[in-house]
């Protein structure tokens, strides 16, 4: 009696250790091959004030189609994106320069990956009392390395020259003196200098005789009533004139990753070039990438 019993006993614990193991193993096989969605999950995009208004307007419109995405878009500047990325306080760095203009160190920046998600525009922009409608490259040049201090030497009126700058950090800044200034510095040391574009329009909107430059698409009609964008070499400042290859002044937008983008990274950086998100790049101003190729 003693042995059955034992024998049964056994029975039980080695059925009752395999049903455990079968639980077990449903629990762990049921995760075999899952993966995050690459339209799920948080995170943090960060730089150019350039760019910010797209990538605001995407970001809502890809977070509208996937409920559980989440998309952090800030400003802050170029510079502030690139690095963000590097020191990993964000995902995706917005740059209206390359990496290498930022950094020169070319070890620190080697992992990064550029993303160029469409084109934009800048105006050379003046306040609304001045009659001036258009400037040579060397008269803008002229003016803001200081050689030139008063309208009335460029056929404007005898008002004294005030410049706004960008402050160094500024993609904006580093191609204007790029495309414009043709790699000259202009001299920082005349003028004022302002954090980003809403504090450009203000000071350019208040102050007589000034001078300074804003992105195309920040000149909203609502911008338009505070400054005055003019004609570099006698052609207009305009997306038409990019695309043509007649103007001057205008840049790719980047977003940068550590290596190569996943997972949520990736599906927004696609979204945002995506024929899809064309009517908003069109809408607020920037050029499409397929009409730059």
């Amino acid at each position: 009696m003693k042995n059955n019993y034992g024998k049964k006993l056994m029975k039980i614990l080695i059925l009752a250790i395999i049903i455990v193991s079968l639980t077990g193993c449903g629990k762990d096989t049921s995760n075999i091959g899952e993966e995050k969605s690459p339209t799920s999950g948080e995170i943090m995009v960060l730089g150019s004030s350039a760019l910010q208004p797209l990538a605001e307007a995407a970001a809502k419109d890809f977070m509208d189609k996937n409920t559980d995405a989440i998309i952090n878009v800030q400003g802050g500047g170029s510079g502030a994106g690139i690095k963000g990325v590097l020191e990993g306080s964000c995902d995706i760095g917005n740059s209206d320069v390359t990496a290498d203009v930022k950094f020169a160190d070319q070890e620190k920046i080697k992992d990064l990956v550029d993303h160029k998600v469409c084109g934009i525009g800048f105006a050379v922009v003046v306040s609304k009392d001045l009659t001036i409608d258009s400037l040579t490259k060397e008269e803008i040049k002229d003016i803001f390395q200081g050689k030139i201090t008063n309208w009335s030497e460029v056929g404007g009126d005898d008002k004294e020259i005030v410049l706004i700058h960008r402050k160094s950090s500024s993609g904006t800044r580093l191609t204007f003196v790029d495309k414009v200034m043709d790699g000259e510095k202009e001299d920082a040391s005349i003028g004022i200098t302002k954090p980003e574009s809403g504090a450009v329009r203000e000071a350019v909107k208040v102050t007589e005789g000034s001078i300074s430059y804003l992105a195309l698409s920040y000149l909203s009609e609502d911008v338009m009533e505070d400054v005055k964008p003019i004609s570099i070499n006698g052609i207009e400042a305009s997306n038409e004139n990019i695309a043509k290859g007649e103007y001057p002044f205008w840049s790719y937008e980047h977003m940068y990753t550590l290596g190569e983008a996943e997972g949520l990274e990736k599906s927004f950086i696609d979204y945002m070039i995506s024929e899809e998100n064309e009517k908003n790049v069109e809408a607020l101003g920037y050029i499409p990438m397929s009409k730059l190729k």
